[in-house]
């Protein structure tokens, strides 16, 4: 087992990537302990030292990484080091983890005031990899990478893939979406880091997907899960059982998902189902994956980002357990050092179980921009799927559309009824969630049931809710 490296040691030293001579006008002592080349590529078939630090162990890595990459982000990030002089902290003011409390959160629109590349913390040149969000509110967010950021990125995702259930030689079928987006990549370089055998499949092409599962004999399949649903509508429709394909181990994120949709998609293909989280400012996935053995909510690789809760009304720090918002700060990022990051996702931190040393994050409840409020009433939609998951009439695949007919705002739940459930069925069906959802959230809504296969099916994330509000 290794032991924590002293104050100041260099991240590039710390992760085992070798040092190579890039010499730069900007280089000075913070630049140089980053500088890092991807050694060449090796299995991360087994747990790796840090994965497997004691709590304390964790502690005393994450206080020096810490240190240095604040002052990595103050000295050569501008946005940064206007931010902190602003409040009155620097590098120095960092003596313990409690410290970071000192230190002002950032969110998406710090980043978007960045763009495209003001945020990064190492010259362009040193980039292998840029990602970017869709920027359908506004300006996109930049991600950027360097090679060493690249090789940790595919380690934590094998880490990740390994704890849910996959192994080595593995045939992996990815859905998750190629190109701008991190899931796709980032999945895909995980895959090869674990020693699997990645089919890029990338999202949509349902018909296709359902003909290469089918052929190819996948294990493992990486994708969103209710496009994993949507997959399983699709098998249906060629007349193949979804408990009949060769899929054992579903790694299902990038959108919030209920217990109640685990036990949907176990139940519906006859696999195993375990979540991994990333966010593309953080990384990317691979953040926190959930074991396939406990499945008990995703274990935070914390030797390489440290968590915190908060109140997002009032931003107080939370004690383990309660829950607020997410809030990361990356430890040995490279060329874009993420510092106190409001991620919006809801959720508590709980202590490590698989990963003793790492705590886990609960599961996502929703996002504080996600939430709906109705006439008074705050709601999330996976409260809406977690009800209706629970009425044996009604199918996962439902859609929210607010409106505002008069002066007051209406909510309308689409739903769909199953296949084998009868129209008169599906009709008792909605009219036993429209009371659930009265008697368990408080809030009064019309619940219309559609017919089988009318609702959009996901391709990726999936849209739930239709805000048709006046602006």
């Amino acid at each position: 087992m290794s032991s924590a490296p002293a104050a100041g040691e260099s991240p590039a030293a710390e992760t085992g990537a070798a040092e190579a001579p890039v010499p730069h006008a900007r280089e000075n002592a913070v630049s140089r302990a980053y500088r890092t080349t991807a050694a060449a590529p090796t299995p991360a078939a087994e747990p790796d030292g840090e994965e497997l630090l004691s709590r304390e162990e964790i502690e005393q890595l994450q206080l020096s990484r810490l240190q240095a990459t604040i002052r990595h982000a103050y000295e050569n990030v501008p946005a940064y080091r206007e931010l902190y002089d602003a409040h009155g902290v620097g590098p120095g003011d960092l003596q313990s983890l409690e410290d970071l409390a000192k230190f002002p959160f950032t969110d998406k629109e710090f980043l978007r005031r960045a763009y495209p590349f003001k945020a990064f913390a190492v010259p362009r040149e040193q980039l292998r990899r840029v990602h970017a969000s869709s920027g359908t509110t506004g300006k996109p967010t930049v991600v950027g990478y360097t090679a060493g950021d690249i090789e940790r990125w595919a380690t934590l995702l094998a880490r990740c893939m390994r704890v849910s259930g996959a192994r080595p030689g593995d045939l992996v079928h990815n859905a998750y979406g190629y190109g701008l987006f991190t899931g796709g990549l980032g999945a895909h370089y995980g895959i090869e880091k674990l020693g699997a055998t990645a089919v890029p499949m990338s999202g949509g092409q349902t018909e296709k997907q359902v003909q290469l599962i089918t052929d190819f004999q996948p294990r493992v399949i990486m994708c969103t899960p209710t496009y994993l649903l949507a997959l399983a509508d699709a098998f249906s429709a060629a007349g193949i059982d979804p408990r009949e394909t060769s899929l054992e181990v579903g790694i299902l994120g990038a959108e919030p998902w209920t217990e109640e949709m685990r036990h949907e998609i176990e139940k519906t293909f006859g696999m195993t189902a375990c979540d991994i989280y990333g966010l593309s400012e953080v990384m990317g996935p691979g953040v926190a994956g959930e074991s396939a053995e406990r499945k008990d909510g995703s274990t935070i690789w914390e030797d390489h980002f440290r968590p915190e809760i908060i109140d997002p009304m009032t931003e107080e720090v939370l004690p383990t357990g309660q829950h607020g918002e997410l809030v990361f700060t990356t430890l040995t990022k490279e060329a874009l050092p993420i510092i106190r990051y409001r991620t919006h996702d809801l959720t508590r931190l709980l202590p490590g179980t698989v990963r003793p040393g790492h705590r886990r994050m609960g599961r996502i409840t929703g996002r504080t921009d996600d939430m709906i409020i109705l006439r008074g009433v705050n709601l999330f939609p996976t409260q809406i799927e977690e009800i209706a998951l629970g009425i044996s009439g009604l199918s996962p695949h439902f859609q929210l559309e607010i409106t505002r007919p008069g002066t007051m705002d209406q909510m309308t739940v689409h739903i769909e009824r199953r296949p084998d459930v009868s129209a008169a069925e599906g009709q008792a069906a909605g009219a036993e969630l429209q009371q659930r959802i009265k008697t368990t959230i408080g809030c009064s809504c019309e619940v219309q049931v559609a017919e089988p296969d009318t609702l959009a099916r996901s391709s990726g994330k999936l849209r739930r809710v239709y805000d048709k509000r006046p602006k």
